[in-house]
């Protein structure tokens, strides 16, 4: 069985008029890092790989994760993680509720609480449980937010512009953190940025896209 994410002749169009072609696979444990400038179908392709295009857009091609053809697959059954620049945690909830949120189904009350609780461990986040997402840091927002969504259990993650958000010392160690726990778990990696670090970073394969050049 093929591992890894696969974009098999993918071509998206906005209109009608060509946007984004990429035919690409992504091995497990790797990144590939696509740049250019604002406009350029950068998290458009992100969009059709979770499934989630706006109406104008259409996508051809195929889209494969570990052997499985997603193309057509409602979003929620696709198994593909995404982390944007914003956290995105839910602010009635505790830092614990917003990771069980991302917890798949199974497990009693206790064995869910145990994973929530390795999860913020493994982040340094050790009795953070119970706080409340607004006395956080956007460091320590961002670190919730990614072990939320790696709880969900991922068979692939996209970052998407995921640590503009960040000072220059939180987003080094962010990118360490996430680029060390997708090679760790053996997820693919598909990042969107504008920053050159982030490419560098990641130290994988690197994408310019171009306008027109769809």
């Amino acid at each position: 069985m093929a591992e890894g994410l696969k974009m098999d002749q993918l071509k998206i169009t906005r209109d009608g008029a060509p946007l984004v072609a990429i035919d690409r696979v992504i091995p497990p444990g790797r990144v590939l890092t696509v740049m250019g400038p604002s406009g350029v179908g950068k998290s458009t392709l992100l969009a059709a790989i979770t499934g989630t295009l706006a109406p104008g857009f259409a996508c051809t091609g195929r889209i494969i994760l570990n052997g499985r053809d997603i193309t057509a697959a409602p979003p929620h059954s696709r198994r593909v993680g995404i982390l944007f620049q914003d956290d995105l945690l839910f602010p009635h909830l505790s830092v614990g509720e917003n990771l069980a949120f991302g917890l798949r189904g199974g497990g009693d009350r206790t064995a869910r609480r145990s994973r929530i609780d390795a999860a913020l461990a493994e982040v340094g986040l050790a009795g953070f449980a119970d706080r409340d997402p607004a006395t956080l840091s956007g460091g320590q927002k961002a670190r919730v937010a990614l072990m939320r969504m790696l709880l969900s259990d991922p068979a692939a993650l996209l970052l998407d512009e995921a640590f503009s958000g960040l000072d220059a010392d939180r987003r080094a160690r962010m990118r360490k953190l996430v680029f060390d726990r997708a090679r760790a778990r053996g997820l693919p990696v598909l990042m969107v940025t504008h920053d050159r670090d982030d490419a560098d970073a990641a130290g994988d394969d690197v994408i310019e896209l171009r306008p027109g050049a769809g």
